[in-house]
């Protein structure tokens, strides 16, 4: 069996016709019926098309996601108060944000408002990557389901030639 055009896979795998399948799934078809590999990973077919501005925002979601930013945040934020309400006071500086801290409150602020949109950009690029991902699994599935079919099909021929072979072998006369 070789189905090597798309109408013919899907009607055999989807058991569609190939005008009534999505484009992606045509896609994917016309890509396994001409037997070209899927090639790179979905990671680097999303990193391939990705801006500057795409792979920086990845980057400060790492950075702001991870344990270490999160304690040397902590420790800016004790150093900070520490600073301003004992340590500048106790030698004699007049310290420039006093309790309750409303300079510390306006950067924070600013940090978030910043931060944010830059996390969801990043989301919306890992979403991207995951799609993709998806779509490449699909193919790899569906390649897969074809081999086995063709697989299935040499089996059933196999076993075919082999039954008539004892059939023949049955009906000679012994030697």
């Amino acid at each position: 069996m070789n189905a090597a055009n798309p109408h013919e896979l899907a009607r055999l795998l989807l058991e569609r016709e190939f005008d009534e399948l999505g484009p992606d799934e045509q896609k994917v078809l016309e890509r396994v019926a001409s037997g070209r590999l899927a090639g790179l990973d979905a990671s680097e077919l999303a990193d391939r098309s990705s801006t500057f501005g795409q792979r920086l925002a990845d980057r400060v979601a790492a950075v702001g996601g991870s344990w270490a930013f999160i304690a040397a945040f902590a420790a800016v934020l004790v150093l900070w108060v520490v600073l301003n309400s004992g340590l500048l006071p106790l030698i004699g500086i007049a310290p420039f944000d006093r309790y309750p801290y409303i300079f510390l409150n306006l950067m924070l602020s600013m940090l978030a408002a910043v931060q944010a949109p830059i996390i969801m950009m990043s989301q919306n690029r890992q979403a991207t990557k995951d799609r993709i991902a998806a779509r490449h699994d699909y193919e790899v599935n569906l390649r897969a389901q074809l081999e086995i079919v063709r697989l299935s099909h040499k089996t059933d021929k196999v076993l075919r030639q082999l039954a008539a072979l004892e059939a023949k072998l049955k009906r000679r006369p012994p030697a």
